[in-house]
């Protein structure tokens, strides 16, 4: 499958294709079964998760979690603790995962407002000593907070589990990493980032960047995925009729991402992680063309 054509980003920088060079991305089972082969599309090696949408088979998780294993990548499989029934099931999950190719998982509370069983937060997930032949475990950002944590607002509870976190990692040396959602202003990121590093959270940050699509398509996500006050740079976009057609891309958000960690040795955010909101080939093919020197 060819990949789209995208011209050169305008803010190309070789901070920004140093800033992309560790990139993963996110795919879901239903998604990667219209890739015939990913490796027409991404580096090997590349890391990969793989969302466990509720609903989706454990079948169809597994089979795809051994099949980007088998074409060279680095799987990353979703666990939502709401959606494991008790440990059984965990160690089932984990134990398919490891044999089909994965060294890690993202550990997760998961979409559902209550649990099916015996786990409702990724912290009961580490607690289960299930993951500990994985190389590396990820937890979830949430960079403009999350109310399904902090019903009230603000970052209270999200900065109390951050910190849980970050001490397991420190008591056990598990290789951890934060994985979060997709946002759309750079300023308020590199805020919430610097404020985890101010409290001990020394995780290295995976940012989740949206990839390409159409305006209506990536207002209808970010809604539904809960995006808070950056949602306001699409509504800025939509009010410019001069801009409807024209497909969003994340060039400005990484540019400025990339240019601030090329000015701090010290900066927490390590590398993006691409949702394909407008499609695996968009997003990959923009990927590629922000990348090239």
């Amino acid at each position: 499958m060819a990949l789209m054509q995208f011209r050169s980003p305008p803010h190309h920088t070789a901070a920004m294709a140093a800033f992309l060079d560790g990139a993963s991305i996110e795919v879901m089972p239903r998604t990667a079964a219209g890739i015939t082969d990913f490796r027409d599309h991404l580096p090997a090696g590349t890391m990969v998760f793989v969302a466990h949408i509720d609903g989706t088979p454990a079948e169809a998780m597994q089979a795809t979690v051994a099949r980007l294993a088998h074409e060279g990548f680095r799987p990353v499989p979703h666990i939502p603790a709401r959606m494991v029934a008790d440990r059984a099931m965990l160690a089932e999950w984990v134990a398919a995962y490891r044999d089909g190719g994965a060294e890690g998982a993202l550990l997760l509370g998961g979409g559902l407002s209550s649990p099916r069983g015996a786990f409702s937060d990724s912290m009961q997930l580490l607690d289960s000593g299930l993951f500990g032949e994985f190389r590396r475990l990820f937890v979830a950002g949430h960079p403009e907070g999350s109310r399904d944590i902090d019903p009230g607002g603000g970052e209270a509870e999200v900065m109390r589990a951050l910190r849980w976190k970050a001490d397991f990692a420190a008591r056990t040396d598990a290789r951890m990493q934060i994985v979060t959602q997709f946002a759309f202003e750079a300023q308020p990121v590199i805020a919430w980032a610097r404020r985890l590093r101010a409290a001990g959270i020394d995780m290295p940050i995976r940012i989740g960047v949206a990839g390409p699509a159409k305006l209506q398509t990536m207002l209808k996500f970010a809604i539904m995925c809960g995006v808070g006050p950056s949602l306001r740079v699409l509504q800025r976009r939509a009010r410019d009729v001069t801009k409807l057609l024209v497909p969003y891309q994340p060039t400005d958000f990484v540019a400025e991402l990339a240019e601030a960690r090329a000015d701090d040795p010290d900066f927490p955010i390590s590398a993006a992680h691409l949702f394909p909101l407008g499609g695996i080939a968009a997003a990959t093919g923009w990927l590629s063309a922000a990348r090239a020197r």
